[in-house]
């Protein structure tokens, strides 16, 4: 069996072979796990004041790897969530180093034996109606900025498309003729249709009319006309979430990101009856275990199966004290 003599030339093969070769991971997958092992690899340096390419595997044990999670938490500020996304990166090259590489499997076993660590569950956020509308309202139609931002959110809040999906989206991408929908690809490279409401075929006909461009071109293009980032689409969010506080007070508590437009889609179909299945088709949700966060964080589904519940049976009144006496008598 052909085996790994360092962990140089076993993390290399992990991207070239295994990740890129053998799973074909998306763009994304090797973004994330470039920069999990880029980290890993720097701290790494500073602690054992030895160059990455000198490593061993021996070198990779459980400490160094703690250190660096504890390092991820008490120093970069990152949450128990990112945390357990690097481990995840790390457990996955240390599967692969257990086939590659047996005979340091005393070390792989240790280190793939590092749990996860359990985080607190928040309910999810999600805008009302009145808040979707008064964002909606903000962007300026007169420039052409405002027209592909009005676009953009519309769509977003219509279908529920994550932020990935949405920049990636061609002109040909939108089908406005009879069942207008948008094909999109999302995670696992999982194509999917989501229809079209009639108020967003009516903007999206209107932009790219305005577009004019070949059918590959990017359906929201920044200014260089090249596609969206993710930070542009969380900075023209921003800006007219900022406007639309003024509209709306309520918007003032509320963290909006372009993700809880994503759940803002889900909660009104949800609070719509539609069924669970549905919406993780809708959504491209692997299971239907995923769509269960929508139905915790919906309150008025709850005072709705409240309302069908019979309350107790308890004769109404009004607390009465004892005698002073006999309350005398009972504290002897």
């Amino acid at each position: 069996m052909k085996t790994t003599a360092t962990f140089p030339a076993l993390l290399e093969s992990f991207f070239t072979e295994r990740l890129m070769k053998q799973r074909r991971v998306s763009p994304e997958t090797i973004a994330s796990y470039r920069d999990t092992f880029s980290l890993f690899l720097n701290f790494a340096q500073k602690h054992l004041h030895r160059a990455p390419s000198t490593f061993g595997i021996e070198d990779v044990d459980v400490p160094i790897v703690c250190a660096f999670l504890d390092h991820l938490e008490k120093e970069r500020g990152n949450c128990s969530r990112t945390r357990n996304a690097r481990l995840a990166a790390i457990h996955s090259l240390f599967k692969y180093a257990a086939l590659r590489d047996p005979a340091h499997s005393a070390v792989i076993q240790r280190v793939l034996a590092i749990p996860g660590k359990k985080y607190d569950r928040t309910t999810i956020d999600f805008l009302t109606r009145p808040e979707v509308e008064a964002i909606l309202s903000v962007p300026d139609p007169a420039i052409w900025s405002g027209r592909r931002d009005k676009a953009l959110l519309i769509l977003a809040v219509q279908t529920g498309l994550r932020v990935s999906e949405l920049i990636g989206l061609s002109c040909q991408d939108i089908s406005l003729d009879s069942g207008p929908h948008v094909r999109c690809k999302g995670k696992g490279r999982k194509e999917r249709c989501t229809p079209l409401r009639k108020e967003t075929v009516t903007v999206l006909r209107a932009w790219i009319r305005e577009l004019n461009r070949d059918p590959a071109y990017p359906l929201f293009p920044n200014a260089r006309g090249q596609r969206l980032s993710r930070d542009g689409v969380d900075y023209l969010l921003r800006i007219h979430l900022k406007k639309a506080r003024q509209k709306c007070p309520s918007l003032m508590n509320k963290r909006v990101s372009p993700h809880v437009l994503r759940h803002t889609a889900a909660m009104e179909l949800l609070e719509h009856g539609v069924d669970r299945s549905v919406i993780a088709l809708w959504l491209g949700h692997e299971t239907l275990e995923t769509v269960q966060i929508y139905v915790h964080a919906s309150l008025q589904m709850k005072e709705k199966a409240m309302a069908k519940t019979s309350p107790l049976e308890m004769k109404p009144g009004r607390f009465q004290p004892g005698d002073e006496l006999l309350a005398f008598l009972k504290s002897l």
